[in-house]
Formats: C-alpha cells, structure tokens, sequence
C-alpha cells in the first residue's frame, strides 16, 4: 500500500472511529512533577516478557534524567506471572512497586491496587486514548467498574497472516470467510508442498481457545450467558467448537501435530515455510519477518483481518494488560510518575517506529491511526484499529483460569478424536456450572 492510501485509510478510520483531530499530530510531554520530588527513588517493577518492555527498558535514561527515580525491571515468564502476581497479593508483600496484569486475571487480582483516578484527574490525563477493549482491563467491577487500577500497556488483537507470495502465485485474495480460507488450504496443499493453515489446539495456557472464540463468537454462541452461567454448549456453540476441530480432522488443512501445536509452534510452521496461513496475534509478525526466527522475507508476509462466517461480523478476540501500582508500595507516588511517563503515547509511538525492532503493539487509537505507524507497517494498525471497534474479550470473572482449564482441556479431547463434540462441550459445561457455583 502506498504512503497516501496509508494516509488516506488512517484519517478515514479515525473519523468512522470519532476520533478527535488534536490526538493525530500531539505529541504531548508526559505530565511529571516538576523540580523531581522523588530524585534518588528506586522503584521495582514485575512484568511478563515480552520484546515491547525491553524496548521501554531501553529508554530508562530518560525517565531517570527527567526525575531523578531509578526503575528496575524484573521479567517472568508468561506461564508463571499469575502465579507471581497471586503470591505477592497472599503475602502483602512491597517487594514491586508496579506490577503487570492480564485482563483476564484481573478479578482474581483487583485486591493488589488501590484507584489511580485521583492521579489522573489531577495529572489531566484523558483515558479515553485507550480502545475501550484495552480500557477495561485496568478498571474494576470484572471490566465495568469507575475505578481504574491502572495503565493498559500492552494489548493485542489477531489477524490473519498469510503467505503473500503462495498467494499471488495461485491469484488467491485473503480468505474473508472461515469457508473461504478451507476452500483455499485445499487448494494450497494440492498445488504447493505447504499445509494450508497452522492452527494450535495443544493444552497451553489456554492457547487453543484464543481462535476457537472467534469460531464462538462468530457462529453467534457465547462463552456465559445473562445469568453469568455456561452458554458454549449451546447449539451456536456445539456447531461452531465442531467447525474449529474440523479444520483438522475433517478437511486437514492443518500440518500434521496440530494436535499438540502452541501458538509458537504455528507460527514457527509459516514462518520455517511449512505452512501458508496462521491466525494469530499482531505481536507476532516480527517472529515472522526476522532473520533469525524465520525463512521469510517480510514482502512475502502480508495480513488481513480474520475472516468470518458468511452473513456475519468479523470477531477478534483482545488481549489486554495493565500496569497497576502495588497496594503495599511504599513508593506509590514515584510510581505513578512511572505510570505517568511510560503511558505518554509518544513513548508508545517511538517504540513503533524505531526500525531496529519489529515491535506493532498498540493501544492507544492516536498511534494505530498515526499515518507513519502506518505506512511503516502497511496499514496494519488502521486494520487494528477497526477491529477494535467491536472487539470482545472474555467475560472478566474470578473463576476464569478453572473455567479456561476445563475448556482448554476439552478441546485438547476433542481434536484427538476420541470424545464427540457435543457429548465434551456438555460435560464441559456441567464441570464450569459447579467451579461458578463455588
């Protein structure tokens, strides 16, 4: 896509999205105290891994050199963050100031901050910059409350990335139905020694649910219904969990050990040329695009949004975190001005355009609409961005990570091939009714 196009399509989506003017081109300094109240002030922060924080690691100097407080970052691995977060909440503990949380723990997490929105209000700072899909991580009230415990910091939406080069070669679009994109694999794995999609249907961390909710969601079916009880095994459910282990077992469009695949091991499918297609994250493009980690040249990696069902509204599925500041810090208001300074959207928005890193993560809808964001990334924020629009996360509940469990599982039952749908998703349900009566 040209410069202009990228212009054109980026000012157009931030009217459709009433967007106001001013945040297109401001570039606001961060509102930090004046005179360095806190100069000699170190401050520890607990965060998952991940390529974005490191980059915001590296402009640590700034911070320091403009208020004299040392931050110190301690990383954990995604699949022990919970269990972290969770030990420091049973021990009171003051060991991290600031700490990072997903959208899905919140409920279970909310007791580990107090409200910032006294700070915000006198900082000024407008929090509707943020996707209201990412907003509601931070808040209370499992996503609906007026309290927000702090700064959405990384979120994600998934698209589909594909094979631009496979495609062209066999004068194939991007697939915009679910339909489509089986009719194409077919046609891929017949004409070329590549598997038409990598899907992920391995027991990690609830990995293998991440497309099935679009699969959900699209069909019109719901994870809970009006009375917060189980509603996957509805007919809408049934038919689109049948649909999801379908690609596999029915159509095997998917490489063989699908099965057992995570998100990285489909990804790694495309990007060690194996594979045409993978819906995932927007994170994940740089593990598709560089050298070290994959085959591929970036011109032959293009993307799309997620297709859909035949009538309906394209779904992705968000995932969102914040940084909160610890109840039991001594040290709240240096860390605020952490808060204060790292959600700056210029922080966000030199991240994205510092071309030593591949680095797409947004979450503020000035930087997903910016025209240079986009002519960088060929106007896949301005993808992000209407996909956003009516994005839908998981319903923000205490018992998620029981209730994930159970679903995670099941699925992993039914690609084996061993347990019908309908007879797994009933049983499911039974099994979630009793972890939300608890």
């Amino acid at each position: 896509m040209q410069r202009r196009s990228v212009i054109q399509s980026a000012t157009a989506a931030g009217l459709a999205l009433g967007v106001p003017g001013w945040l297109h081109a401001q570039a606001t300094s961060a509102p930090l105290k004046q005179g360095k109240p806190y100069a000699g002030t170190e401050i520890n922060l607990l965060t998952v891994v991940a390529p974005q924080f490191k980059a915001h690691e590296g402009k640590l100097a700034e911070f320091e050199a403009l208020t004299g407080i040392k931050v110190k970052y301690q990383y954990v691995p995604f699949g022990n963050t919970r269990d972290k977060l969770t030990a420091e909440l049973v021990a009171a503990s003051a060991q991290y100031d600031v700490l990072s949380v997903m959208d899905v723990w919140g409920p279970s997490l909310y007791k580990l901050f107090d409200p910032i929105n006294d700070q915000l209000l006198e900082k000024k700072i407008d929090m509707n910059r943020y996707a209201a899909a990412h907003l509601r991580a931070a808040r209370d009230g499992n996503g609906t409350g007026k309290n927000i415990l702090g700064m959405p910091i990384r979120g994600h939406v998934q698209l589909m990335f594909y094979r631009k080069d496979i495609f062209d070669k066999l004068n194939l679009k991007a697939p915009t139905s679910w339909d489509e994109m089986i009719v194409q694999g077919k046609e891929i794995q017949a004409k070329t020694d590549v598997s038409g999609v990598a899907m992920y249907y391995g027991k990690t961390s609830g990995q293998n649910l991440m497309i099935w909710f679009n699969y959900l969601w699209g069909r019109g079916g719901d994870l809970l219904d009006a009375k917060g009880q189980p509603a996957f095994n509805s007919p809408q459910g049934i038919q689109a969990t049948q649909d999801y282990v379908d690609l596999y077992l029915k159509h095997k469009i998917c490489p063989q050990g699908s099965s057992a695949f995570n998100e990285t091991d489909a990804v790694n499918s495309v990007a060690q040329g194996k594979s045409a297609m993978v819906p995932v994250w927007w994170w994940r493009y740089a593990s598709l695009v560089d050298p070290k980690t994959s085959v591929l040249k970036p011109e032959q990696v293009a993307y799309a949004a997620l297709p859909a069902f035949p009538g309906k509204e394209a779904t992705t599925y968000t995932n969102s975190w914040f940084y909160g500041i610890n109840k039991f810090s001594k040290k709240k208001d240096a860390a605020m001005e952490f808060l204060a300074w790292i959600g700056d959207p210029a922080i966000e928005r030199s991240v994205l355009l510092d071309r030593s890193l591949n680095e797409v993560v947004a979450v503020q809808t000035a930087n997903m609409l910016d025209a240079d964001v986009n002519v960088r990334f060929k106007a896949m924020h301005v993808f992000g961005a209407q996909a956003l629009r009516g994005a839908k996360g998981t319903p923000l509940f205490p018992q998620w990570a029981q209730v994930s469990d159970v679903l995670e599982a099941t699925v992993g039952d039914l690609i084996s091939g061993k347990t019908q749908v309908k007879a797994g998703m009933d049983d499911a349900a039974a099994r979630c009714r009793k972890i939300l009566r608890a």
